[in-house]
């Protein structure tokens, strides 16, 4: 199974931006933990501070061979429907992921703008939320 994980803007400052809310682990950090959790999976990382990037790794997902999608959209969560409407096309699993609990933080955070085209939204769980991310992709894979 081959997985599309995308990461949105300032993700990539991650171990070092506000480590009481986002940990103390980097994107790398994160990615090697991950990767080591699913070595029967082809998992391809990509993040990019520039929305029309990510917009365009979304689009080219299914066409790519990609069996899922899981993504933390870092602010965009919040503020992108051009996200939001490329997310609406794309016709394999696609989950959200949070590292921390988004409920939990200032109002605005608590509307997540792309979770309503997601299969499926999982916040809170720190670095944790992509290994339950994917295997959330996995479960929805088994059902189609």
């Amino acid at each position: 199974m081959k997985i599309l994980i995308l990461n949105g803007p300032n993700l990539n400052l991650l171990g070092v931006r506000d480590k009481n809310t986002y940990g103390s682990e980097t994107l790398v950090d994160i990615e090697k933990k991950v990767t080591a959790s699913y070595p029967e999976l082809e998992l391809s990382w990509f993040q990019s501070n520039h929305e029309g990037e990510l917009i365009d790794r979304i689009q080219s997902a299914a066409s790519e061979g990609f069996s899922g999608i899981v993504a933390n959209w870092g602010g965009y969560t919040h503020t992108s429907v051009a996200i939001r409407d490329a997310l609406e096309t794309v016709p394999i699993p696609k989950v959200e992921v949070h590292l921390s609990n988004i409920h939990a933080r200032e109002k605005f955070r608590e509307t997540s703008i792309t979770g309503r085209v997601m299969d499926g939204i999982i916040t809170g769980f720190g670095s944790d939320s992509y290994i339950l991310g994917i295997h959330a992709v996995q479960l929805l894979k088994k059902k189609n």
